[in-house]
């Protein structure tokens, strides 16, 4: 699976950073960046929870 992120309905609250810091990065501009291509496998759950607990509904999954 992937995730993406809707830029315009992201404020970069960093929820989906404190959850998967390996998946997702705010920048200094506060940009979120998708770290990673594929979610691996064992990293599902977390993104997942990102996922749901985004306040601005801006990630979803692939």
């Amino acid at each position: 699976m992937k995730v993406s992120v809707d830029r315009d309905l992201c404020e970069a609250n960093g929820i989906c950073v404190g959850i998967a810091p390996d998946v997702f990065e705010l920048d200094d501009e506060d940009q979120l960046h998708i770290l990673t291509g594929e979610v691996p496998e064992d990293r599902l759950g977390d993104v997942e929870d990102a996922v749901a607990q985004c306040p601005k509904a801006a990630l979803k999954l692939l």
